[in-house]
């Protein structure tokens, strides 16, 4: 049959900080072939699965992937030969019970992902559609409002902040090309500010500049005055965070060293909540440690009206975690990673539980990211209304970018002259739910 996989190949590459990943090309019988590649995350949760990595200390510092390849070559690809390609769920459990453990440890996420991920991108190149429509049919329509990070900290730089990400989200406006455009100037005029008060305009892994800051006010404020002098205001474009939490928490207590703080988790919410009421922050991802179930409780109920409160390392796009998530009312969105769990089904699965629970769902980018531009198609096909992947600095990021601006493209052009809409860019939309009012800041 034309549609059935006649092989699966995979070879090592390199992802956007010099590290080896993992790219998987599947043939069929037809002759059609397609490709996907494979992210990698620096900051991980502990409940991730698996990513296989050789460990070979002379070989790219232990951090080589060959026997992830290894495991695709021999193991997957005799497995798979001869299923249709238009059977995504047979595929993925498929690999699931080949690989025969919770966390994907035998043949490791990232080599059962670049699988998953591929066949999905060939089952859509078989059917003649685009990916989008593949994964979300006739219904995928909303161009995701963007993330864009602007400012980076933690492990995603080299500089005193504590906090991961600093986010522009360009809320007050009607098509993606246009936020997508206020959101690039506005990272333009921070680059200006920067250099006039002499600090160093290098960016971190995600794009976004990377200077020594005393503060997280100090880059809100940083934030809120590139905002300023772009020729918005923070009505046309809002703040979202990355705390990440879990990196500087231990034994009941988060330490902001560059703040002299050691907050308890009720400080810590009111810390954030302090933040929340002096700028205009819409977004907070993982703002407790994933382990802190007491703090999100905490801030669940104090915050979870004024912002979206994201689980990353928290859910990591698994549903039994979100699961016990919804049951114990933490957070009121969740991030989306496809490499956190291993599988496209389980990704879509957790989506739609979100969905049913009234959670927001952003799909995310890792900080090692390649030129493969499978999220942005997702974000589309399941009208996420939210993607975060990066700044506007980095080809791996802007692939990204550009890959929505050629969906909005492609879904204007269908619906021209016809019925509907097209391409739907929702905004501030995006961010509402029935119990969120948002936050008006009195300050700014």
């Amino acid at each position: 049959m034309q549609d059935e996989i006649k092989n699966i190949n995979a070879r090592q590459i390199l992802d956007s900080r010099g590290n080896p990943t993992i790219s998987v090309e599947i043939e069929l019988n037809s002759g059609l072939m397609a490709s996907a590649s494979v992210p990698s995350g620096a900051s991980t949760g502990i409940n991730e699965a698996y990513e296989l990595r050789d460990n070979e200390k002379t070989v790219y510092m232990g951090r080589g992937v060959l026997g992830a390849v290894k495991n695709v070559k021999e193991k997957i690809s005799k497995a798979l030969i001869g299923t249709s390609i238009l059977e995504q769920r047979k595929i993925d459990e498929i690999l699931i019970e080949q690989d025969g453990t919770q966390n994907k440890k035998n043949l490791g996420a990232n080599a059962i992902l670049g699988v998953s991920l591929a066949s999905a991108r060939l089952a859509s190149k078989f059917l003649n559609i685009p990916l989008y429509k593949y994964l979300g049919g006739i219904y995928g329509n909303i161009l995701p409002t963007p993330m864009v990070n602007i400012i980076n900290g933690g492990v995603h730089a080299d500089n005193s902040l504590e906090f991961q990400e600093f986010m522009i989200t360009p809320t007050g406006f009607d098509s993606f090309h246009s936020g997508l455009r206020m959101a690039v100037e506005t990272f333009f005029s921070l680059k200006k500010i920067l250099k006039k008060e002499n600090m160093i305009t290098s960016v971190g892994d995600e794009g976004g500049f990377a200077p020594n800051l005393n503060s997280a006010k100090e880059a809100l404020d940083l934030t809120v005055e590139a905002i300023n002098k772009a020729g918005y205001s923070t009505e046309d474009i809002k703040i979202c965070l990355d705390v990440a939490s879990s990196e500087f928490y231990n034994d009941g207590i988060y330490e902001i060293k560059s703040e002299n703080l050691k907050l308890n988790s009720l400080e810590m919410a009111k810390y954030l909540q302090n933040l929340v009421e002096d700028y205009p922050i819409i977004s907070i991802e993982d703002p407790m440690a994933e382990c802190d179930f007491e703090g999100w409780k905490i801030i669940t109920d104090n915050l979870s009206s004024k912002c979206l409160l994201v689980g990353d390392d928290l859910f990591t796009t698994n549903v039994k975690l979100l699961t016990d998530g919804i049951k114990n009312n933490l957070a009121n969105a969740i991030l989306i990673k496809p490499n956190q769990i291993g599988t496209l089904t389980e990704t879509l699965d957790c989506i739609k539980l979100a969905k049913m629970n009234g959670y927001k769902t952003i799909i995310s980018h890792r900080s090692g990211e390649t030129e493969d531009t499978f999220i942005s198609d997702l974000a589309v096909g399941v009208n996420s209304g939210l993607i975060k992947t990066g700044s506007i600095t980095r080809s791996e990021r802007n692939a990204k970018y550009n890959r929505l601006l050629e969906i909005e493209g492609e879904l204007n052009k269908e619906f021209q002259g016809c019925r509907g809409d097209g391409a739907k860019y929702l905004g501030l939309g995006s961010y509402k739910k029935r119990y969120f009012k948002l936050n008006s800041c009195s300050n700014y």
